[in-house]
């Protein structure tokens, strides 16, 4: 649980806040990731539609149910997946909701 945050808040100004009484992390203003509750042991976090497709493969990366999921959101239990398969997909769902400018690189 502390790795997600560990994590989503060492990615450029990441910020952790609120969202329906579950941590989120936003970057520019949008959640990319949020952390549920500790008996769920997942997280969630936003990929792009196809990213998703693409990863949610061995049963501990899934597409959440319903329209959320159509839209990217997916679910990671954070203790099946290795902390560098966890930081790939949160490093994805941050440059997905990251503002350009972040994603430029630099001179």
């Amino acid at each position: 649980r502390e790795d997600v945050r560990q994590i989503a808040l060492a990615l450029p100004e990441a910020l952790e806040a609120d969202h329906h009484r579950m941590p989120s992390f936003r970057v520019g203003g949008k959640i990319f990731c949020t952390l549920h509750a500790e008996e769920h042991r997942r997280c969630m976090v936003k990929l792009d539609p196809e990213d998703q497709h693409n990863l949610c493969d061995d049963g501990a990366v899934t597409r959440v149910p319903g329209y959320w999921g159509l839209k990217g959101s997916t679910f990671v239990a954070y203790e099946q997946v290795t902390r560098d398969r966890l930081a790939e997909l949160i490093r994805l769902a941050w440059a997905t909701a990251a503002p350009k400018r972040l994603l430029q690189p630099g001179p």
